[in-house]
């Protein structure tokens, strides 16, 4: 009778200890081969793979572990893993969407198609990544607003942070400003920028439109589509600044009214 109570009692303990041992092994056993084999992946996407797996592993060593409890107490885990399969059958039927939503999620972990921190369009809204999770996926607009997307609706995805961009800036003149004056003072401008703001690449193309009351000059800005927004706003304000400098008529509607 003491040896019985003995086992039941010290098994147990031994196996939950065993359990947490082989927890906190396998997380440090994973973190290091995903260091090893995946130096070139990002942190943040490298974390979050190493955090799947490691929940994974921990869910079997723990259902391994309760299994091998219910051996001791002298339960019949076979038909309990049995009724459990059926059980989870049904549930799986029933949870289709999430299990999706899952699969999904894990897809586009490991296959690196966004990260937290990017900017990405998705089905048409477009907004920085916001921490999520396997089951949607959340976009922060520029203007404030987040959207959340099912994980197994996303369709199309574009990318705007896995290189640089370019940044589109049209300016406008009057029909009868010098064109080679223009042209000159968008190009110094340029060159200015370039060293002021440390720009990969800027460059005034020319002339893009004949517009119906002004000509459209295009310049094009390479950089990082996290920092267009704020650059756009002062690429601009030194384009106006330097057209007064200049005596450059940046045109505007104007109504001509005529009297009877």
């Amino acid at each position: 009778m003491d040896k019985i109570l003995k086992k039941e009692i010290i098994a147990p303990i031994v196996i939950v200890f065993l359990c947490v041992i082989l927890c906190i092994i396998s997380k440090k056993i994973i973190k290091k081969l995903f260091n090893f084999k995946i130096a070139h992946v990002n942190d943040k996407r490298k974390q979050t793979i190493v955090n799947l797996i490691s929940n994974i592993v921990k869910f079997i060593i723990i259902s391994i572990s309760l299994l091998t409890i219910l051996e001791v107490y002298g339960i019949d885990t076979k038909s309990f893993v049995a009724s459990f399969g059926v059980v989870g059958l049904v549930a799986g039927l029933a949870l289709q969407d999430l299990l999706k939503d899952f699969i999904v999620g894990v897809s586009i972990i490991f296959e690196g198609q966004y990260s937290i921190g990017d900017w990405v369009s998705i089905n048409g809204f477009k907004g920085e990544v916001i921490p999520s999770n396997l089951r949607t996926t959340k976009l922060k607009a520029y203007t404030g607003e987040i959207k959340m997307i099912s994980n197994r609706n996303i369709t199309e995805i574009i990318n705007y942070s896995l290189g640089n961009t370019n940044l589109i800036i049209d300016v406008s003149v009057a029909y009868e400003s010098d064109i080679e004056k223009v042209k000159k003072v968008l190009d110094e401008l340029c060159i200015n920028l370039k060293q002021k703001y440390k720009l990969k690449e800027i460059s005034c193309l020319g002339i893009q439109e004949l517009a119906e009351s002004s000509i459209n000059f295009r310049i094009v800005v390479e950089s990082n589509y996290s920092e267009q927004f704020n650059l756009d706003r002062k690429i601009k304000e030194q384009i106006v600044l330097e057209f007064n400098k200049n005596d450059i008529t940046i045109p505007y509607n104007q109504v001509v009214v005529h009297s009877g």
